[in-house]
């Protein structure tokens, strides 16, 4: 499978995180997610593969994220709705999402990107 890259193309760090791809030649199919928010059904499949909590997948510094007040509501609400509320708008979404069988990559970190080699 190829890699599945999901990213908003006006961040600066997906954009870092492209070039660092393309840089080493790692294949990767291209995802903007405003146009193709993660489903539900991605994002529980994805979130259990990865071994992560929820949270790592909401963009903390984000506007919307500030805007829903998500700080103060996400440690009383349920995974169902954390992730909920995660596919119902991609600004939510930490990105980019680096998405293949083996790894799921959340944010670039190019120390983590560099187990892709």
């Amino acid at each position: 499978m190829r890699m599945l890259f999901i990213e908003y193309p006006k961040c600066s760090t997906c954009q870092k995180a492209k070039k660092w791809l393309e840089h080493n030649n790692i294949e990767f199919e291209d995802r903007h997610i405003i146009e193709n928010n993660p489903s539900k059904e991605e994002l529980k499949k994805w979130i259990k593969q990865s071994g992560y909590e929820i949270k790592k997948f909401f963009n903390t510094s984000g506007m919307k994220y500030k805007e829903l007040n998500l700080k103060e509501k996400l440690p009383n609400m349920t995974d169902e709705e954390k992730i909920e509320i995660l596919s119902s708008d991609g600004m939510l979404v930490k990105r980019p999402l680096l998405i293949s069988d083996k790894l799921i990559l959340v944010g670039f970190k190019e120390k983590e990107w560099e187990k892709l080699k």
